[in-house]
């Protein structure tokens, strides 16, 4: 019962966030281009499918993978699994002792990038435009890849307790020197690449995950520590997909080269 109540209070409220993109979609329609709506009731038809949608979405999210990912990380700091005994833990825990963290930060920024709807939307529409030169799968490989690094660099960063902006900056400094070398065609799709990451999938884990390890490890504050983690999904994969095309440019040309020979 108590999961009825639930539920019907997520749909509620969803219903309401919504309502006004319809309206003002609606409000458009009707009085700015002053047309009816082709296939109004496949459009409506559709509407209360994505409200049920996201509706199912957020209560999953509540009741899966929140708890989830403050499980995992929970389980993985825990100083009985890194050491396997409590007469072997010692006094201070060293970021080295982490490594599982890292490498399931790794795994699940990796699986979730793969699986995110939009991004598979982008690399589709990516694929179409440019004539297959970009392939969907190329694309979405060099996006997780990015994000898988960029989130367990992320874990180390909240383990080590080291200034968010060190890394930021870091990261945009490499974006901006890429920026000059890459193949022109490239640059906006890496750019948005960096958004389309974080989205329905990835923010949801991401977001626990960070919050479990910053509650878990040793002088960590979940306020300062546990938030972050989106913004490394975000900006290694500007990084990875802007090197992919300079890869393949670089396979290219050689290859052109050799031919010319």
């Amino acid at each position: 019962m108590d999961v009825l109540i639930n539920f019907a209070l997520t749909l509620l409220t969803t219903l309401r966030d919504v309502l006004p993109i319809a309206g003002i979609i609606l409000g458009f329609q009707f009085l700015v281009i002053r047309r009816p709506i082709p296939q109004f009731k496949r459009v409506f038809a559709g509407f209360i499918y994505v409200v049920l949608g996201l509706a199912f979405f957020l209560q999953g999210l509540e009741q899966a993978l929140f708890p989830l990912g403050k499980l995992m990380a929970k389980q993985l700091t825990d100083p009985i699994f890194l050491y396997g005994a409590l007469e072997n833990i010692p006094e201070n825990l060293h970021w080295t002792d982490y490594k599982w963290v890292y490498l399931f930060a790794a795994a699940i920024g990796f699986a979730t990038t793969i699986a995110e709807p939009s991004l598979i939307a982008v690399a589709i529409k990516a694929r179409d435009v440019s004539g297959n030169v970009i392939t969907t799968w190329g694309l979405r490989i060099a996006v997780a890849l990015g994000v898988a690094v960029g989130i367990a660099l992320g874990t180390y960063r909240i383990v080590t307790g080291t200034p968010l902006h060190y890394y930021i900056i870091g990261g945009y400094i490499i974006v901006i020197i890429q920026t000059f070398y890459a193949p022109r065609i490239i640059i906006p799709l890496a750019y948005d690449s960096g958004g389309v990451t974080t989205s329905t999938v990835t923010v949801p884990l991401v977001a626990a995950l960070g919050l479990g390890l910053a509650t878990t490890v040793p002088g960590r504050s979940p306020l300062i520590d546990g938030f972050g983690l989106i913004a490394f999904a975000s900006l290694f994969p500007i990084i990875t997909v802007m090197a992919y095309a300079q890869i393949g440019h670089f396979i290219a040309t050689h290859r052109a080269r050799q031919h010319q020979e």
